[in-house]
């Protein structure tokens, strides 16, 4: 694995030396994408006020996005793809300025692929909180300084609501799919209840009708790993020279070990030792050990610590049923034809999750129970096992 591959769809490998030669260095004060950078492949998007659920408001609100093929004159080939927590609107692409990364499901969107761009046109946004291009904590505010500690508490519904404004602002009124994996998943499920006609068909892979005591507490963890450390500032330090990489890597850590198998850290790395130097006592690492520290100073190059507590916090608030009633009752009104699938080694929101779903879902294509898929890779097979993930998924738009 190396810079010019994303991390989150290929399999764990060791560390070289020049993997980690590559990562000397402090990390910037933000890995977000800034005004002034090269916008790659980017498109902005000014949509105005949003009012929030909390009662804020975002005086102004912008979403990056990218998108593939083309729209028909009907306007009714749209499929919008959601990203996870640390995506972006970069599904699909090489790295370069812009894109410190390839695009994280490059084997699933394309021509000829399971979501042909031949036939549809695909929209994929960074999500509103996020740090490459759209509107979070690392933005300006209206006063010209980053939001920083200022920037509001967000929910998934106040996420799909900016969503809703772009697909707005791009006159496409209905949804030929709707497709996310993790909290991707969460938004394209929040979509279908709160406009089912607008969503035709509706892909939630490796995602969970609400976020339980347990996610929230293990994210809990990782939102402290951030707070705790000293370059934080209470989440103004975007003028500074430092940020807190320090503690958005060992989140990123404890993160990795939820979304990885214990089967495959355990196959591939056992207990092999990073280098010649003995772990047990004689200044060695363990080479898993290793792994977890490149990967979390990697991160800390592309992505924000403020966005990472936003959206976290974000995902925190996922209850497909909150002010809805009982769980059958609020997932009554989806219209679209739907696919539920889940990864049998899923540790992060395990299949149980989707099954429960599957099972209140009105017009599932594969009856009340998940497609599961047997993977060693964990939550992050959805990004990974293209040739399980890929046919479902082609299927479901292939009517």
């Amino acid at each position: 694995m190396d810079w010019q591959t994303s991390e989150d769809t290929v399999p764990s490998a060791f560390i070289t030396e020049a993997n980690r030669r590559s990562m000397l260095g402090t990390p910037p004060t933000t890995g977000a994408w800034r005004e002034g950078d090269d916008p790659g492949d980017r498109v902005f998007q000014s949509l105005g006020a949003l009012e929030l659920e909390s009662g804020s408001r975002l005086p102004h609100v912008r979403l990056a996005y990218e998108t593939w093929g083309t729209l028909s004159p009907a306007r009714d080939n749209a499929v919008l793809v959601m990203h996870a927590l640390t995506g972006d609107s970069h599904v699909v692409g090489r790295p370069g300025a812009g894109h410190p990364t390839a695009g994280w499901w490059g084997g699933i969107v394309g021509p000829g692929l399971a979501i042909d761009t031949d036939r549809w046109f695909v929209i994929a946004a960074n999500m509103l909180g996020g740090c490459q291009g759209s509107t979070g904590p690392s933005s300006f505010s209206p006063d010209g300084a980053e939001w920083g500690s200022r920037f509001p508490y967000l929910t998934i519904r106040d996420q799909v609501a900016a969503q809703v404004m772009l697909a707005d602002a791009l006159g496409i009124e209905r949804f030929a799919a709707i497709v996310g994996g993790s909290m991707g998943g969460m938004h394209a499920l929040e979509w279908a209840v709160q406009h089912p006609e607008r969503v035709e068909r509706l892909a939630v892979l490796a995602a969970p009708a609400v976020s339980s005591a347990d996610q929230i507490a293990l994210n809990s963890v990782q939102l402290e790993a951030i707070r705790m450390d000293p370059l934080f500032r209470d989440g103004d330090y975007y003028d500074e020279p430092e940020g807190p990489y320090r503690g958005l890597a060992l989140a990123r850590r404890m993160a990795l070990l939820n979304y990885r198998s214990p089967s495959e850290l355990n196959d591939r790395f056992e207990r092999s030792w990073q280098g010649v130097l003995d772990p047990l006592g004689h200044g060695g690492r363990f080479a898993v050990e290793s792994y977890l520290d490149f990967h979390g100073n990697k991160f800390t190059r592309r992505f924000d610590a403020g966005s990472y507590i936003t959206l976290v916090e974000a995902m925190n608030s996922h209850d497909i049923a909150r002010g809805r009633g009982t769980l059958a009752e609020a997932l009554s009104v989806v219209t679209a034809r739907t696919l539920v699938l889940g990864i049998d080694s899923d540790r992060l929101f395990p299949v149980e999750q989707q099954q429960v779903l599957a099972a209140n879902l009105p017009s599932t294509v594969h009856g009340d129970e998940a497609i599961v898929i047997s993977s060693p890779f964990g939550h992050d097979a959805f990004l990974i096992e293209d040739d399980l993930v890929g046919p479902p998924i082609a299927a479901l738009l292939a009517d």
